[in-house]
């Protein structure tokens, strides 16, 4: 037998509704990924921008902090 597709085994039993708005996350506080993640790429930039600034004056950090 082949099965009809009017048949009721092929009809679903209730629509999927789909919402209009998506659900927003909830705001989340402390040691999240997200955090880390920021954190990581603010911590890299910095190291970039400190390395540019040291070839750029030819003076290391200690030096601009009046350490040496």
């Amino acid at each position: 037998m082949t099965s009809q597709p009017d048949s009721p085994d092929t009809v679903p039993a209730e629509p999927v509704a789909e919402s209009a708005e998506p659900l927003a996350p909830t705001p989340a506080f402390g040691w999240t990924a997200y955090a880390e993640q920021i954190n990581g790429r603010f911590a890299m930039l910095g190291f970039i921008v400190l390395l540019l600034i040291e070839l750029a004056t030819r003076q290391d950090l200690f030096s601009w902090l009046g350490l040496r």
